[in-house]
C-alpha cells in the first residue's frame, strides 16, 4: 500500500470510529441510519450545555415516537435543538404523528420531517449508509477548507443529510464534498447559518442565536 493510500485508509478507518462513538448519542428506533459526528466533544460549535440537551431531546423524542407503537423505522436526531426526522413509516398518518410527537418535546426549536413513506430498508441498505457516511466524512477530513467537526453526517438510503452551525461558505462547500462522493444520491442541507462575525465570537462565553435554514440540494 503506497503512502497516499495509507493515509486514506487511516483517514476512512477515523470516521467509521466516530460512527461508532457517535451511535450512543443518537436516539434511533428500528435499527436507525447512519449518523457521524456527534457524542459530546470539546470542538462542537455548540455549548456543552445545548450537546446535553440535544442528547436529552432525541431520547424523550424516540421515546414518545416508540410510545406510539408506529410501524417502521425512525431515526431521530437534535443538533442546536433543531431535530431531524428520517427513516421510513408506512403512510402519511403516521409521517404527520411522528413529527407531532417531536415537535411537543420539550426545548425542541424546529423539526425536519424527511420520513419516507415506504418499507423500511434492508440491513444491506443500513451498512451501506453506513459506510457512505464513513466515506463523506473522511472527504471532509481530507478537505484543507473546512473543518470536518463542525458537521454532522446522517445518511438515509443514500441521501446524506448535514447538520451544523456553519457560514453559508461553509454551507456550500461541505455539500459539494459530499456530492462528490460516489454512491451519494441526494444531499440535504439542515444548517443553522451564522455570519463569520458569528462564527469568530464562538469563542466567547455565549454565541448569538442564528436562524435555522434546511435546503435540499439535489445531486
Amino acid at each position: 500500500m503506497t503512502h497516499a493510500r495509507w493515509i486514506r485508509f487511516t483517514r476512512l478507518a477515523t470516521a467509521v470510529a466516530a460512527l461508532g462513538l457517535a451511535l450512543p448519542g443518537c436516539a434511533a428506533l428500528f435499527m436507525g441510519g447512519a449518523v457521524i459526528g456527534s457524542g459530546l466533544v470539546a470542538t462542537d460549535r455548540r455549548t456543552t450545555g445545548t450537546q446535553i440537551e440535544d442528547e436529552s431531546i432525541e431520547l424523550k423524542a424516540a421515546s414518545r415516537a416508540r410510545d406510539l407503537a408506529t410501524l417502521g423505522r425512525i431515526n431521530i436526531v437534535s443538533y442546536n435543538r433543531t431535530v431531524l426526522i428520517a427513516g421510513e413509516v408506512p403512510g402519511e398518518p403516521e409521517k404527520a404523528a411522528v413529527e407531532r410527537a417531536v415537535t411537543g418535546v420539550e426545548n425542541v426549536r424546529l423539526v425536519v420531517n424527511e420520513l419516507a413513506v415506504m418499507p423500511g430498508t434492508t440491513m444491506g441498505t443500513r451498512s451501506s449508509d453506513t459506510l457512505l457516511g464513513a466515506r463523506v466524512k473522511a472527504t471532509m477530513i481530507d478537505a484543507k477548507d473546512v473543518q470536518a467537526h463542525a458537521f454532522k453526517v446522517v445518511v438515509e438510503r443514500g441521501i446524506v443529510y448535514l447538520m451544523g452551525r456553519v457560514t453559508e461558505r461553509e454551507a456550500a462547500r461541505g455539500a459539494d464534498l459530499a456530492r462528490s462522493v460516489s454512491g451519494v444520491q441526494k444531499v440535504v442541507r439542515v444548517f443553522e447559518i451564522l455570519t463569520e462575525e458569528q462564527l469568530a465570537g464562538l469563542s466567547g462565553p455565549q454565541a448569538p442565536a442564528a436562524a435555522a435554514a434546511a435546503a435540499s440540494a439535489p445531486k
